[in-house]
């Protein structure tokens, strides 16, 4: 890596930068510059190492992967986390520069392809954006699992409400609609304002479209 003055970086959290490379020192250099502004490190010699060792980390977390390994390539390695449905962002390295390589490996969703020698302010760079994408990924899934548990917690009647109101339908219509009084529809719909956390009408149609909630049939 081709050294130079180091960004300082707030990192949260002590995210985990793991790291596969055949070539040990440069692993351990890898290794020395992610700890040196505060991430923790996890440091494998090849492809298999890192797919029959342990999990990744179950935290905001990325992956640095040299492109050309022993056994399974790091393409390859890709290709397995995509089959395995884990996202974690990878950072491709290569000391072989090629374009359709780079141009694959992009389209698959790696964060960046860097060829070696790099600049270790460039490593820095893809790694914190890798890392906010990261964090952004697991606070939007955070966020569903939330919203699908209040769901689960509705009624039916009041999933059923939640589905016409926002369609935008007015209470008078929907009590029309499910063969209710206008005052019950009212009630169940401040239930669901609650149990959703939503203070809004504009932020309950927006949860019914993260959940991918369907009008129920007129």
């Amino acid at each position: 890596m081709a050294q130079h003055s180091i960004r300082k970086y707030a990192v949260a959290e002590e995210p985990v930068i793991v790291v596969v490379d055949d070539d040990k020192d440069f692993r351990d250099s890898l290794g020395g510059l992610f700890n040196s502004v505060g991430f923790k490190v996890k440091l494998f010699g090849s492809a298999a190492e890192l797919l029959e060792g342990e999990l990744l980390p179950d935290m905001v977390s990325c992956l640095v992967l040299d492109v050309r390994l022993p056994g399974l390539s790091g393409l390859n390695v890709q290709a397995e986390l995509l089959k395995a449905n884990t996202s974690i962002p990878i950072i491709f390295m290569t000391g072989h520069g090629d374009i359709p390589m780079s141009v694959k490996a992009m389209k698959a969703g790696a964060v960046d392809f860097l060829t070696k020698p790099f600049r270790d302010q460039d490593m820095l760079d893809a790694v914190m954006i890798a890392i906010e994408r990261d964090r952004t990924r697991r606070k939007a899934e955070r966020r569903l699992a939330d919203l699908k548990s209040r769901f689960e917690r509705l009624s039916p009647r009041e999933r059923e409400v939640l589905a016409l109101v926002t369609t935008g339908l007015k209470n008078k219509q929907i009590a029309f609609q499910l063969d209710v009084a206008e005052i019950t529809v009212k009630a169940h719909r401040r239930h669901v304002m609650q149990k959703m956390g939503a203070q809004s009408l504009a932020e309950l149609t927006k949860i019914a479209e993260a959940l991918e909630i369907k009008s129920p049939p007129s």
